[in-house]
């Protein structure tokens, strides 16, 4: 089994998900940065992370929509061990189609700006020879949709891009973690009312990405079931999918 590497910097750390990573690997011994762009909103976890698991926590300023990714490494003074990107906007599908600037914000908020700093910190990784990197994509990525096409194309380019970091880093002693949770139980989504065995929990999620980062494979659907159901949804011919309400 792999061996943790640490700190572990949390890119999106306000959101649910990013909550539970920071606990996990709290719990398993990694010192923690948490990155959002409202610092004094991240308090109250820095000091219920150290205080519970006895870890060094620390909250760092980030906007990946206004950011330059080499100045924020810069600033953060260390190089971390493992960098997960939690970042992510869902929007609305119908202003998506509507407004260019709601479309490029949700694009650049689930494209641009998270694999511009992920690619930043692979790039330093390469140069110390080791680290972990991890991308929460999604499932709506494997195959354009008319029900969210413009969010599920941001995230397509974020697994090609974490496919392209995971094949040009091979062999360089940095790994790069592709996550595609499905459904999950969170804030961004409770408007959709979701229930049933396809929709995972923010805790799931955690254990899912702890368990990859130590050495528990790299492209990873946190409900396995998804693996299924995306792989007949891409496999649909085109005449076919068309036809669906999806």
């Amino acid at each position: 089994m792999t061996e943790l590497l640490g700190p572990v910097l949390i890119l999106g750390a306000r959101s649910d998900i990013g909550r539970c990573i920071a606990v996990e690997f709290a719990k398993a011994g990694c010192g923690v940065i948490l990155a959002a762009r409202d610092v004094a909103s991240l308090e109250a976890d820095v000091s219920d992370l150290s205080l519970r698991s006895g870890v060094t926590a620390r909250a760092v300023q980030l906007d990946v929509l206004d950011m330059d990714p080499a100045a924020f490494f810069d600033r953060l003074g260390e190089l971390p061990g493992t960098v997960i990107s939690v970042v992510g906007l869902l929007g609305d599908q119908a202003e998506s189609a509507a407004q260019p600037a709601t479309a490029r914000r949700v694009m650049d908020s689930n494209y641009t700006g998270p694999a511009l700093l992920l690619g930043e910190a692979a790039t330093r990784m390469e140069a110390r020879g080791s680290g972990c990197i991890v991308g929460i994509s999604s499932v709506a990525g494997d195959r354009g949709r008319k029900t969210n096409y413009v969010y599920g194309s941001a995230k397509a380019g974020l697994t090609a891009f974490l496919s392209g970091l995971r094949h040009r880093f091979a062999g360089t002693g940095v790994r790069v973690i592709t996550v595609k949770p499905g459904f999950v139980d969170t804030a961004m989504t409770a408007s959709m009312n979701l229930k049933g065995p396809l929709v995972a929990q923010p805790e799931e999620v955690a254990t899912a990405i702890l368990k990859a980062c130590r050495g528990g494979g790299e492209v990873i659907y946190v409900r396995p079931v998804w693996r299924l159901i995306m792989a007949i949804i891409t496999h649909l011919p085109e005449a076919i999918f068309k036809k669906t309400k999806m």
